[in-house]
């Protein structure tokens, strides 16, 4: 079982849909993430940024997530509030009729308070686990809507990898922005609600006779301990901010760890590597020595020495210092109550209203440390999603011709790939027509150019040099979209989902299930079909369904043809996918595909030349050349051609006649 997923995304037009465009395309294929300018993370800007990109995907999550805050700073609250009623009252006029309104009242809001939370916590638990999913979204969709130029880029790839490393290591990036977020929501709250509970604090005087205390009714006194707090505050976030820093100059040494820990860690799991392991024990004698060296979790590796002993240290004086504004509260409150400012019961009010307002203030000040650690990793991911397409987009329509009449040209074609040397040429010079409805073979040893052919052809790519013409039109001018669909591709590597039959040939939810049955008949897998339990909704492999099915490798195989026949484009190509198969094999599905191609124009590329004798004409490639082009009879009775000597190579290990 594999992940496949479809490439063809919808491109916006260079310019108005159906306008005649004769600008000259560019041929550029340039990795634009090398593009990007230099800046500095700006951190509110990108956690702005992320919020709004959170707020496309999961509004829901927002709904949720307030009324969640909200509750959770209410239920202290209105705690700390009753209690400091009931127990002025007990310490007062005890009167049991007010004693009994406050009971009732008290246990009343507790019970909607706890009905609302517990609503609201579910809702928002069930927001939550729809955010891993959501998440991946955004580099996903961007990665499938790039260039294939850019896509196929390795440093596109050392990108999106890190990206998912810092996800999946400490969260960092887009799922932090959203658990900022979620800590700071609840801070707010409680800070408003503790300044309102606690606001009387500094009003309520100590009466005239309270002696050296009345010094506590100065505003100098509210002002100092108001500074006392928020620098007390200031303080611990600072030391908290400061440790977690270390855990951004831990995270390549993470990125590693987490990428050998994934791999080798889901190694005894893996079905398609159990016999090897077991063969020659690789588990155990290979990934656990690799995997021991390699450790940067372990907390005596030099990478995590250096996070957590500094961490520790910053991170405990954060504590402290939290600790010692405790204290001073306690002290505070304590003094002016003794004084005679206020019952025994407000000192309860006041103790627990500063002190979860500190916590919320102290939550709030982490948060924005974390919006500050967050951006370097935001900016990685914003750098991926803002990489521009470079890629020429046309403005014509392909036309829909019933009598699927398109003449495709090569017309000296030269292609390097992006960042190879130069003078490392993948094809040169390519000549090359096709005949409308004909058959056509591309045969060549590994690497001689076949498959970069088909990525031109299906302008994965765009020609360095040269030009490939659709009924006598550069390619680059017709809408990127519409040109993709006059072709069906079976390549080399293809990939079946873990999902029902039937939407694997149409690569679609809801799909015509009659057409799809019979392009599966056409593609020889029929009888397969007949004894599948739910027929087209039986799910394929079992990574999503227990009662899914195993198919063996050819008959993989003959589902992709179905999908491509389920496809109906005028053009159908196999790259290779019968590699696995002998010569033998190989052949008989390419006969039986020939069959069922009609009036396509179909397209065979192979390495073995005995599959592809019945094609109306070849084209034998070698480093990236055609070298000879011409039926089988005619090729094969050049003795001093390449396909003559690869004929007579690979003939001797088979039994079969030219």
């Amino acid at each position: 079982m594999s992940d496949e997923t479809d490439t063809t995304t919808s491109r916006k037009d260079a310019t108005t849909s159906g306008e005649a465009d004769n600008r000259t395309p560019s041929t550029s294929t340039t990795n634009a993430i090398d593009h990007q300018p230099a800046a500095r993370p700006q951190p509110w800007r990108y956690e702005l940024r992320a919020i709004g990109i959170w707020w496309k995907l999961q509004p829901n999550w927002f709904v949720a997530t307030v009324l969640d805050a909200l509750c959770k700073a209410a239920a202290p609250y209105a705690t700390i509030w009753f209690s400091a009623q009931l127990i002025n009252e007990l310490a007062g006029r005890r009167d049991p009729n007010v004693l009994r309104s406050w009971v009732i009242l008290i246990l009343a809001t507790t019970v909607v308070l706890a009905l609302a939370s517990a609503a609201c916590h579910h809702w928002k638990q069930a927001e939550d686990a729809m955010s891993e999913v959501n998440g991946k979204l955004p580099v996903a969709d961007k990665l499938m809507d790039l260039d294939f130029p850019i896509a196929d880029d390795q440093r596109t790839y050392d990108t999106v990898s890190s990206i998912r490393q810092n996800d999946n290591f400490t969260g960092r990036g887009l799922t932090e922005s959203m658990l900022i977020l979620n800590d700071a929501l609840p801070a707010v709250f409680q800070i408003a609600g503790g300044v309102a509970l606690s606001a009387s604090l500094f009003t309520s005087p100590v009466p005239a006779d309270g002696g050296w205390l009345t010094l506590l009714n100065s505003p100098w006194c509210a002002v100092l301990m108001v500074a006392v707090l928020l620098g007390d505050i200031a303080l611990s976030s600072a030391c908290y901010e400061y440790g977690d820093h270390f855990w951004v100059n831990f995270a390549e040494a993470g990125r590693f760890g987490n990428r050998v820990f994934s791999f080798f860690g889901a190694l005894f799991a893996n079905d398609k590597r159990a016999m090897d392991c077991r063969m020659y024990g690789q588990f155990e004698r290979v990934a656990i020595p690799f995997w021991r060296a390699n450790n940067s979790f372990d907390a005596h590796s030099p990478a995590m020495r250096g996070v957590l002993w500094p961490l520790t240290l910053w991170k405990s004086l954060s504590v402290a210092i939290s600790t010692m504004l405790i204290g001073f509260v306690y002290a505070f409150v304590c003094l002016k109550a003794w004084g005679g400012a206020f019952g025994v019961g407000s000192v309860t009010q006041y103790v627990g209203a500063i002190t979860t307002t500190f916590t919320g203030l102290s939550a709030l000040l982490r948060s924005i440390g974390r919006v500050r650690n967050n951006a370097p990793f935001l900016k990685t991911v914003f750098d991926f999603l803002d990489t521009p397409n470079t890629m020429y987009q046309g403005s014509l329509t392909t036309e829909k011709r019933a009598d699927r009449q398109y003449d495709v040209e090569f017309r000296d074609v030269s292609f390097r790939y992006p960042n190879a040397p130069a003078g490392q040429w993948a094809l040169r010079h390519v000549n090359l027509k096709f005949k409308v409805g004909s058959r056509l073979a591309v045969v060549g040893e590994n690497g001689s150019g076949k498959t970069t052919f088909i990525k031109l052809l299906c302008r994965l790519y765009d020609p360095t040099e040269g030009e490939i013409l659709l009924n006598g039109i550069d390619i680059r001018k017709y809408r990127y979209d519409e040109y993709l669909r006059i072709f069906s591709v079976v390549f080399q590597d293809f990939r079946l989902l873990a999902l029902p039959l039937g939407q694997n040939v149409a690569c679609a939810a809801r799909y015509d299930r009659e057409l799809a049955a019979d392009c599966l008949v056409k593609a020889d897998f029929g009888d397969r079909l007949a004894s599948m339990p739910q027929g087209l909704d039986t799910s394929l492999y079992k990574e999503l369904d227990q009662h899914g099915v195993q198919v063996s490798g050819g008959e993989a195989q003959k589902i992709a043809i179905a999908r491509a026949l389920y496809r109906d484009a005028p053009f159908i190509i196999l790259d290779e996918p019968t590699a696995a198969l002998d010569p033998i094999a190989e052949a008989q599905i390419y006969a039986k595909f020939d069959e069922i191609a009609g009036d396509k124009t179909a397209v065979y590329i192979s390495h073995r030349l005995s599959s592809c004798k019945f094609c109306d004409d070849i084209a034998v490639f070698d480093h990236g050349s055609i070298v000879q082009y011409g039926t089988h009879q005619q090729l094969v009775n050049e003795p001093a051609g390449k396909y003559h000597q690869l004929w007579h190579a690979q003939a001797q290990y088979y039994t079969t006649s030219n």
